[in-house]
């Protein structure tokens, strides 16, 4: 009988550290390791064999995240992008968030990983290996101090922006139907940014990057493309999702796109509703395969982040997709690299390892 809880996954986003700031800071802490009201915890990780990934440090916008699920169970919806933070607000809660991540190492929940080798090494020993990635720049100096200090502590990957402006570029609003192609990209400091980041080896995240910030990145990057939570728009036409010319621009990067979990961005109806059979989620991997090749895909749940499928609402329901994914027809050598093999391939090429 197979064991559903292998292959390990190692995924592409998380937002647990910025849940575990909302209930308390470095007094949450415990609940990761004993079990929390939420989708990662230890015990939910060692039910569901999930072995780590991106830990994002998020700067939350003062609106109401359940207005906006609210108005994304519509049928069409436009929500307005939400206002600019400025690096005095945004500092200290990266800060913050960082400690969180920085004690779940000294509790020996996780362990940082800032080498493809030292996430192997986690994977192997049943470790949690964690990514200490930012989702949005709205820390960062023009100066870059902060991103260079940042690095020095293990930061190695970044997104330029969430769904808001900041001063290297554009989000996307979360709209549907459409696509990504909404206002302007990158500014002149983004593409230092982008640059900046190939030098460090920290990797770009396309993710909540506009279409044109997308191939702003394209054009100025030297490393892989790499979508770290993004869907398939040719399945479910949400702004936030990648269309197939995206998609042939990353496989010719050599880079990937790992799957998003969010409801909203699986739903053919672009709904934010739980009730997604699996098999939808299977049509989002089939079309990334066949316009990525095998090498390319893996997972990026955005677990304590979104609304997700009924059947995954925490990690310990991990073997409920994996069950789904065999039965589907996908070899063992696939799932392997779905489900972790592919993250390290892209991370030992972007990193410089």
């Amino acid at each position: 009988m197979r064991n559903l809880t292998q292959p390990v996954i190692f995924d592409g986003h998380n937002d647990v550290l910025l849940e575990l700031y909302l209930a308390g800071g470095l007094t949450s802490v415990p609940d990761f390791l004993e079990g929390r009201d939420g989708a990662i915890d230890i015990p939910s990780a060692k039910t569901g064999g999930f072995g780590g990934g991106f830990f994002a440090v998020f700067v939350p916008s003062p609106k109401d995240l359940g207005v906006n699920f609210a108005e994304m169970t519509k049928p069409t919806y436009d929500l307005p992008l939400p206002v600019q933070i400025d690096w005095e607000d945004a500092f200290p809660v990266v800060m913050a968030q960082a400690a969180i991540l920085f004690e779940l190492e000294k509790q020996g929940a996780v362990v940082i990983c800032r080498t493809a080798a030292q996430i192997k090494d986690a994977l192997s020993k049943d470790k949690i290996a964690a990514v200490f990635h930012i989702e949005g720049a709205e820390a960062i100096d023009p100066d870059f101090h902060t991103l260079d200090v940042l690095h020095q502590a293990g930061l190695r990957s970044l997104g330029p922006v969430w769904s808001r402006p900041t001063l290297y570029g554009h989000g996307v609003p979360f709209r549907y139907p459409s696509d990504g192609d909404i206002g302007p990209g990158l500014t002149d400091h983004g593409v230092r940014l982008i640059r900046r980041c190939n030098e460090l080896g920290v990797m770009v995240d396309l993710s909540h990057l506009n279409e044109a910030g997308f191939w702003d990145v394209a054009r100025h990057s030297t490393k892989p493309l790499v979508a770290t939570h993004s869907n398939a728009h040719a399945v479910c036409a949400h702004s936030r999702n990648l269309t197939d010319k995206q998609l042939a621009a990353i496989r010719e990067s050599d880079g990937m796109v790992g799957l998003n979990f969010a409801v909203a961005f699986l739903r053919v109806d672009g709904k934010m509703l739980p009730d997604v059979p699996l098999e939808q989620m299977l049509k989002h991997l089939d079309h990334l395969i066949e316009h990525l090749g095998e090498d390319r895909v893996g997972f990026g749940s955005d677990y304590d982040g979104a609304i997700v499928p009924e059947a995954l609402t925490s990690c310990a329901g991990l073997p409920e997709l994996r069950h789904a994914m065999a039965k589907h027809g996908y070899n063992d050598a696939l799932m392997s690299k779905l489900w972790h093999g592919n993250w390290l391939r892209v991370l030992e090429k972007t990193w410089g390892e």
